[in-house]
C-alpha cells in the first residue's frame, strides 16, 4: 500500500497527534482488550490443592474446585475463554497414552465442572498426547521412537470425541500430526457436535521455548534429551507455515494458532494478512518466565512489557493471544478503564 503524500517538515509534524492522551487514543491503530486473552490453566488431581510451577513464577497447578473458583474471577473480568492442560499422574501414563481419551479423566471432569459452574465462559481443550505418554512424545511411537502419524490420529479422534462429549467449546490438536484436523472434524460431525470448534495448532514450532510448560504438566522428564523436530515445524520455515494452516482450513479448522508467539510474529502476520481467517498465537511458558525473570531481578518494568508484548502481538494481526498473562493484563486493562472514567 502506497503511503499518502504528505507536506514536508514543518507543514507535517507527526508528533502533533503524540502531544496529548486525547488524540494518541483517538489515533491508536490497535487495541487490547480481556476479549482478546485466553488464560491457559494447569489442572491436578485432588481436592483443595494448588501447586506452584518454579519455572513459571507466579503460576500455579490447580485441582478441579480452586479451578472453578478462578473461572469465576476471569468470567468477572471478561476473559472470554480458559485452555486446560491436565498434570497427569504418572500411574496413568503408558506408552500409548490410552488415558487421554478416558471419559472419567481429569480434563474430562474439569470440563464438566467448568461447563456447570460457569457456562458463559469458553472451554478450550488440548488435544495430544504428550500429557499422557510414557515417553513424553505427542504420539505413539514404533520400536525406534519414531511418531506414528495415522495410528497416532485414531487416538487423537478418540480424545477430541471424549472432550466434545464432555461438553468443551473447542477442541485444539496441537500434535501437528498430518491429517488430524480432518478426521477429527468428520468424527465430531458424524457425532452431533456440529458446533464444536476446531482450534488447529497449524504452525507449532520445534521451539526451545517450550521448557516451563513440560514442567508443568510433568512431561519434561518422560521426553528426556528427546525432542520433537520429526512433527513440529522447523523454526527457519516461514513458507512451510502457510501450507500447514492452509491445510488445516481446508480440512475443516475453525481458527488457527501460531506458536510459540514473540519470535514468530512474522509468521502471524503472513497468516493473517494472507489468508484473512481468525488467527490465534500463544505466548509460551519460555516467553512469560524470560519476562517474569527480568521483572523479577528489576531489569524491565513488568506491567509496561507484559503490556507492549501482547500489544505487539494484536498488532502483528492476532484475534486471540493464549497467555499466562491473561489475568493480570486483564486486571490491568480494567484499572486502566477504570481510571480514565470508564464503567
Amino acid at each position: 500500500m502506497r503511503s499518502p503524500i504528505r507536506r514536508a517538515f514543518p507543514a507535517t509534524r507527526l508528533r502533533r497527534n503524540r502531544a496529548g492522551d486525547f488524540s494518541r487514543r483517538l489515533v491508536q491503530e490497535h487495541q487490547l482488550t480481556a476479549d482478546n486473552l485466553i488464560y491457559p490453566v494447569f489442572v491436578l488431581e485432588g481436592q483443595d490443592k494448588r501447586e506452584a510451577v518454579p519455572s513459571m513464577p507466579g503460576v500455579e497447578r490447580l485441582s478441579i474446585d480452586l479451578l472453578v473458583e478462578l473461572a469465576e474471577e476471569l468470567v468477572d473480568l471478561g476473559i472470554p475463554a480458559v485452555a486446560l492442560f491436565p498434570v497427569v499422574p504418572a500411574a496413568d501414563k503408558n506408552v500409548s497414552g490410552s488415558g487421554a481419551w478416558n471419559s472419567d479423566g481429569l480434563a474430562q471432569r474439569a470440563v464438566r465442572a467448568l461447563k456447570k459452574a460457569v457456562p458463559e465462559l469458553g472451554v478450550i481443550t488440548d488435544v495430544a498426547l504428550d500429557p499422557f505418554t510414557t515417553h513424553g512424545q505427542d504420539g505413539i511411537i514404533d520400536n525406534d521412537g519414531y511418531v506414528l502419524n495415522d495410528v497416532t490420529i485414531e487416538a487423537l479422534v478418540n480424545q477430541a470425541l471424549s472432550h466434545a462429549d464432555a461438553g468443551a467449546d473447542i477442541v485444539a490438536p496441537s500434535d501437528m500430526m498430518d491429517g488430524r484436523v480432518g478426521a477429527i472434524r468428520d468424527a465430531l460431525e458424524s457425532a452431533g457436535y456440529v458446533n464444536t470448534r476446531i482450534l488447529a495448532y497449524s504452525a507449532k514450532y520445534a521451539s526451545s521455548y517450550y521448557g516451563p510448560f513440560r514442567d508443568a504438566v510433568g512431561s519434561a522428564a518422560n521426553l528426556g534429551k528427546g525432542n520433537k523436530s520429526t512433527y513440529q515445524m522447523d523454526p527457519a520455515n516461514s513458507d512451510e507455515a502457510l501450507h500447514e494452516v492452509a491445510m488445516d482450513l481446508a480440512e475443516g479448522a475453525d481458527m488457527v494458532m501460531i506458536k510459540p508467539g514473540m519470535p514468530y510474529l512474522d509468521i502471524v502476520y503472513r497468516v493473517k494478512h494472507e489468508l484473512q481467517v481468525p488467527t490465534f498465537v500463544y505466548q509460551v511458558s519460555g516467553e512469560y518466565a524470560m519476562h517474569m525473570a527480568a521483572a523479577d531481578n528489576g531489569w524491565l518494568d513488568g506491567d509496561a512489557v507484559m503490556m507492549e508484548s501482547l500489544m505487539a502481538m494484536r498488532r502483528a494481526g492476532a484475534d486471540a493471544i493464549l497467555t499466562y498473562f491473561a489475568v493480570r493484563a486483564a486486571r490491568l486493562l480494567r484499572a486502566s478503564a477504570r481510571g480514565a472514567g470508564k464503567p
